[in-house]
């Protein structure tokens, strides 16, 4: 009873020391959300008075209406949902497939394939800027959505994540399917992709994230005002002189809600994912 009592007296202040950090970790990680927040719902005068303020009497959703009133907000949120759907179901089709077949399949360079494919994660992706350029220009795509979607579609690190995830799946499930007479595909479709929900929404959710926020190469490939994205539109509400923070804020927040569906919707086949790893396992 002794014993008892002492871990009840020591859990009780780590357990405050556990929920103190916590908690305080999750307030400076959305404290920056809350301040766009509470910014766009500011008149553009007050946005640096009293950033710690909020006054009731001013807050207003105008910015919100604005954002879409000085810039075709809707036409650059419609080519940046194409663009990442596309390189995101592409990033988790062509990786789960290569991941499959550089894990179970027996064929000749196999592993020395893989090693040259996985070292292209080591080449940053500015480094490639200028010959992906050279390359889409000659095929005639700049200032099209595909010369982001082509490139964007394969992706060595879902491979590599892949690859690692099927070879910890036990291979008698491959063997059993074999003896039913499932071929390749079918023991691809019917076994391995039901154990691998949980890493493919977590790379569903990496992807979507990265192609969503990506700047640099819309801003190289892209060049006309109806292909532009998110990521370019919110440049316009910086102006040489001025900046109007309450709409640029609002963009912001309007930007961000697409990446927090997409959080909400992979969380639960994350969690119903790990659940199963857990029953293969065991």
């Amino acid at each position: 009873m002794k014993s008892t009592s002492n871990m009840n007296r020591l859990g009780l202040p780590a357990g405050i020391l556990t929920y103190g950090i916590l908690w305080s970790t999750a307030f400076i990680m959305l404290a920056p959300l809350f301040w766009s927040v509470m910014t766009a719902l500011k008149p553009n005068a007050e946005v640096f008075q009293a950033p710690y303020l909020i006054n009731p009497d001013t807050l207003s959703l105008r910015s919100f209406a604005d954002v879409f009133r000085q810039a075709p907000f809707f036409l650059y949120f419609l080519n940046t949902l194409k663009i990442t759907l596309a390189c995101t179901l592409g990033v988790a089709a062509t990786s789960a497939l290569a991941g499959y077949a550089f894990a179970r399949l027996q064929f000749p360079g196999r592993d020395i394939l893989f090693m040259i494919y996985l070292t292209t994660m080591m080449i940053p992706r500015q480094v490639t800027l200028v010959p992906m350029f050279m390359l889409m220009k000659q095929f005639g795509l700049i200032d099209n959505h595909l010369s982001l979607i082509l490139p964007g579609i394969f992706s060595a690190f879902g491979t590599f994540l892949l690859r690692q995830f099927f070879l910890t799946v036990p291979a008698d499930y491959d063997e059993a399917a074999k003896i039913d007479g499932c071929g390749v595909f079918r023991r691809f479709t019917l076994i391995m992709l039901p154990f691998a929900k949980a890493t493919l929404a977590t790379l569903v959710l990496l992807t979507f994230m990265a192609v969503w926020n990506d700047f640099l190469y819309p801003m190289v490939f892209l060049n006309s005002e109806t292909e532009r994205t998110l990521t370019m539109g919110l440049a316009i509400f910086r102006g040489d002189a001025d900046v109007q923070w309450n709409i640029l804020m609002a963009a912001v927040v309007i930007s961000n809600i697409p990446i927090l569906i997409a959080f909400l919707a992979t969380q639960r086949f994350v969690i119903n994912g790990v659940s199963m790893s857990g029953g293969i396992k065991g």
